[in-house]
């Protein structure tokens, strides 16, 4: 039997074979792939190079051209970062210089660089609600669907076109659905209202009925076969204290992520306090609600694993739902970790964004708002009043990254403002 040998790293048990120390000088393997570890560490260290790619750059056009050119990673490479997000540069770009950026676009169209003009494109629509009808053709011809909510503001030719397209093509009928969703016009409605009437032989090939696909538009077909919007255009961003120029003000308009007085029934945690804000907000006097303030609570921890509902009494004090029906899983949690999030003061944004604004989720922005469309992270998943059985409105949301780096997820609230009742769910991915 061959005799092991220690390893020469002090305070390492382990032994090797001969052969491996005649290869690693003695070493274990770990101990050696270690060693390896460090000089590569430290040769990138002597030899890293600091770039500044915006240097000299002033025009918000070539600025956001390099934001958004790919880089492959190059460990001897530090890039230094722009000190404004991609997101702030769209919001501030003037119209001229947005239809540079729509131009660029349509040029890497041509060029057959998709991956490359899709971001620009969700960019303008969703951070400044730019009007890009003059590329949906171009969208149409090279088979780019996936993005519905470039569609919107289609023209009825255009709008025309995926009507009829829908009804033969297997292979992009549910994005076809989709985009038919966002556009959501009175012809649209009226073809989706003849499609629940009369399935189409396709439908039988779809997970959900044609008219479930309204929802991710932010509406519903109603029984009496009209539109009921479901969101609402006036959005205020969720931020951070420090972001916020007039922090007094916002923090009248609207509290969040404050400990509740209450404990969830189900885990004996503290319920947390997501939104309590007034509701002669912009954002929220449109529901008429009878109460000077709205409290949006929920269970941070068993949230994840079902819907929420609260009930408001005549002051406006939330209470736990006795429509609340505890998931048939729930995980142990530690009695101690009951405290809630704890993080940054948040406060409201004085002026409101672009209600597509965080519409997209996997766009770089922060999700955290009041008022227009949901990031969903999965599907569209407005819930059912449980009083009056009718789909609640969505009222704003919390992304947990957006103030915690090991956060994730976010928690989606929602109102029934004639029962006077909240939910939340909460959705990652």
């Amino acid at each position: 039997m061959t005799e092991r040998i220690p390893c020469k790293t002090e305070g390492c048990r382990a032994t090797i074979l001969p052969t491996t120390a005649a290869k690693t000088g003695g070493y274990c393997m770990p101990c050696h792939q270690e060693q390896e570890r460090q000089k590569r560490q430290a040769y990138i260290e002597q030899h890293r190079k600091t770039v500044n790619l915006y240097e000299d750059l002033t025009d918000p056009v070539e600025i956001l051209k390099v934001m958004h050119t790919p880089r492959q990673h190059d460990p001897l490479i530090q890039y230094v970062p722009y000190p404004l997000s991609k997101e702030q540069m769209y919001v501030s770009l003037t119209a001229e210089e947005a239809g540079r950026m729509l131009k660029y676009a349509l040029e890497l169209l041509a060029a057959g660089d998709k991956n490359e003009a899709d971001p620009i494109l969700l960019s303008l629509v969703c951070y400044r609600n730019d009007y890009i009808v003059e590329v949906l053709p171009e969208l149409m011809e090279h088979g780019m669907y996936h993005s519905g909510i470039l569609f919107k503001d289609a023209p009825p030719d255009i709008r025309d076109r995926l009507l009829q397209q829908v009804e033969w093509d297997d292979d992009n009928r549910n994005h076809l659905l989709l985009i038919l969703s966002w556009i959501g016009d009175p012809v649209v409605i009226s073809r989706i209202r003849e499609w629940r009437l009369h399935p189409p032989e396709w439908a039988e090939q779809l997970f959900v009925g044609p008219e479930i696909y309204a929802l991710e538009g932010g509406w519903e077909l109603t029984s009496d076969g009209e539109r009921r919007d479901l969101t609402h255009g006036l959005s205020y961003a969720i931020r951070a204290t420090g972001e916020q120029r007039d922090a007094a003000t916002a923090a009248s308009n609207a509290r969040f992520l404050k400990i509740s007085a209450s404990n969830c029934p189900w885990c004996d945690g503290k319920l947390t306090i997501l939104l309590d804000a007034d509701t002669s907000h912009p954002s929220l006097a449109y529901l008429g609600l009878p109460l000077e303030r709205l409290q949006v609570e929920t269970c941070e921890r068993c949230g994840c694993f079902s819907t929420i509902y609260v009930e408001l009494d005549r002051q406006g004090v939330p209470v736990w739902s006795r429509f609340n029906q505890k998931p048939a899983y729930l995980p142990s949690f530690d009695s101690e970790d009951s405290s809630g999030m704890t993080g940054p003061r948040l406060t409201l944004s004085s002026e409101p964004h672009s209600p597509y604004y965080a519409a997209i989720w996997t766009l770089s922005q922060q999700d955290s708002q009041i008022g227009g469309h949901p990031s969903w992270v999965q599907d569209a998943d407005y819930p059912f009043c449980p009083c009056c059985a009718k789909r609640m409105r969505f009222i704003g949301q919390v992304d947990w990254a957006d103030f915690d780096n090991l956060g994730e997820g976010i928690f989606y609230m929602f109102v029934c403002a004639e029962d006077k009742v909240t939910a939340t769910l909460y959705q990652q991915s």
